[in-house]
Protein backbone atom coordinates (compact mmCIF):
# COMPACT_ATOMS: atom_id res chain seq x y z
CA UNK A 1 0.00 0.00 0.00
CA UNK A 2 1.02 3.27 -0.98
CA UNK A 3 -0.07 6.66 0.94
CA UNK A 4 1.22 10.12 0.64
CA UNK A 5 -1.33 12.26 2.51
CA UNK A 6 -1.03 16.03 2.09
CA UNK A 7 -1.45 18.69 4.34
CA UNK A 8 -1.11 22.63 4.66
CA UNK A 9 -2.93 24.37 2.07
CA UNK A 10 -5.45 26.96 2.39
CA UNK A 11 -6.11 30.37 1.16
CA UNK A 12 -3.71 33.36 1.34
CA UNK A 13 -2.96 36.39 -0.09
CA UNK A 14 -0.42 37.13 -2.75
CA UNK A 15 3.02 37.36 -1.22
CA UNK A 16 2.08 34.93 1.54
CA UNK A 17 3.49 31.77 2.71
CA UNK A 18 2.59 28.55 3.14
CA UNK A 19 4.01 25.39 4.17
CA UNK A 20 2.66 21.83 2.79
CA UNK A 21 3.71 18.84 4.59
CA UNK A 22 3.63 15.11 2.83
CA UNK A 23 3.22 11.83 5.08
CA UNK A 24 4.09 9.22 3.32
CA UNK A 25 3.81 5.08 4.26
CA UNK A 26 3.59 1.79 2.50
CA UNK A 27 6.67 3.37 0.30
CA UNK A 28 10.43 2.90 0.54
CA UNK A 29 10.49 6.75 1.58
CA UNK A 30 14.21 6.79 1.98
CA UNK A 31 15.17 5.30 -1.18
CA UNK A 32 12.94 6.88 -2.87
CA UNK A 33 12.97 10.46 -4.92
CA UNK A 34 10.25 12.17 -4.07
CA UNK A 35 8.12 15.04 -5.87
CA UNK A 36 5.61 17.80 -5.28
CA UNK A 37 3.40 17.76 -8.38
CA UNK A 38 0.34 20.28 -8.77
CA UNK A 39 -2.62 20.76 -11.23
CA UNK A 40 -4.42 24.28 -11.57
CA UNK A 41 -8.04 24.58 -13.48
CA UNK A 42 -7.75 23.59 -16.88
CA UNK A 43 -4.28 22.72 -16.99
CA UNK A 44 -2.10 19.76 -16.76
CA UNK A 45 -0.05 18.44 -13.67
CA UNK A 46 3.15 20.08 -13.69
CA UNK A 47 6.18 19.26 -11.17
CA UNK A 48 7.15 21.85 -8.95
CA UNK A 49 9.86 20.61 -6.83
CA UNK A 50 11.45 16.81 -6.30
CA UNK A 51 14.22 15.76 -3.76
CA UNK A 52 16.41 13.26 -4.03
CA UNK A 53 17.58 10.76 -1.09
CA UNK A 54 20.81 12.75 -0.99
CA UNK A 55 18.52 16.09 -0.50
CA UNK A 56 19.27 17.48 -3.73
CA UNK A 57 16.72 19.35 -4.82
CA UNK A 58 15.51 20.55 -8.41
CA UNK A 59 13.10 23.24 -8.85
CA UNK A 60 10.14 24.24 -11.90
CA UNK A 61 11.26 27.44 -13.19
CA UNK A 62 7.99 29.57 -12.01
CA UNK A 63 8.84 28.81 -8.59
CA UNK A 64 13.12 29.03 -8.23
CA UNK A 65 13.46 31.29 -5.75
CA UNK A 66 9.91 31.44 -4.03
CA UNK A 67 9.82 27.20 -2.93
CA UNK A 68 11.71 25.07 -0.80
CA UNK A 69 11.84 21.33 -0.72
CA UNK A 70 12.93 19.43 2.01
CA UNK A 71 12.59 16.20 4.14
CA UNK A 72 12.61 14.74 7.18
CA UNK A 73 13.40 11.00 6.75
CA UNK A 74 13.22 9.90 10.51
CA UNK A 75 9.36 11.39 10.23
CA UNK A 76 8.56 10.21 6.46
CA UNK A 77 7.78 13.62 5.50
CA UNK A 78 8.92 15.92 2.65
CA UNK A 79 7.42 19.47 3.15
CA UNK A 80 7.54 22.30 0.67
CA UNK A 81 8.01 25.97 1.94
CA UNK A 82 6.20 28.02 -0.27
CA UNK A 83 6.87 31.97 0.18
CA UNK A 84 6.03 34.79 -1.73
CA UNK A 85 2.96 33.05 -3.28
CA UNK A 86 1.23 34.21 -6.45
CA UNK A 87 -2.25 33.83 -7.89
CA UNK A 88 -0.60 31.38 -10.60
CA UNK A 89 0.12 29.21 -7.81
CA UNK A 90 -3.48 28.15 -7.25
CA UNK A 91 -3.41 24.35 -7.73
CA UNK A 92 -4.17 21.24 -6.11
CA UNK A 93 -0.98 20.13 -5.20
CA UNK A 94 -0.14 16.58 -4.66
CA UNK A 95 3.52 14.50 -3.53
CA UNK A 96 4.17 11.79 -4.94
CA UNK A 97 7.29 9.28 -5.91
CA UNK A 98 9.49 10.58 -8.88
CA UNK A 99 9.08 9.81 -11.13
CA UNK A 100 5.54 9.14 -10.03
CA UNK A 101 3.07 6.38 -9.50
CA UNK A 102 -0.50 6.47 -10.03
CA UNK A 103 -0.94 4.44 -6.86
CA UNK A 104 0.50 7.43 -5.25
CA UNK A 105 -1.82 10.31 -5.87
CA UNK A 106 -4.00 11.22 -3.66
CA UNK A 107 -6.77 13.55 -3.04
CA UNK A 108 -4.31 16.25 -2.81
CA UNK A 109 -4.66 19.43 -1.33
CA UNK A 110 -6.04 22.65 -2.44
CA UNK A 111 -3.71 25.81 -2.45
CA UNK A 112 -5.91 29.05 -3.27
CA UNK A 113 -3.62 32.64 -3.68
CA UNK A 114 -6.15 35.16 -3.95
CA UNK A 115 -6.88 38.86 -2.22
Amino acid sequence: QVQLVESGGGLVQPGGSLRLSCVVSGISFNIRTIGWYRQAPGKQREVVATITTTNTANYADSVKGRFTISRDKAQNMVFLQMNSLKPQDTAVNYCNQSPPIESGWGQGNQVTVSS
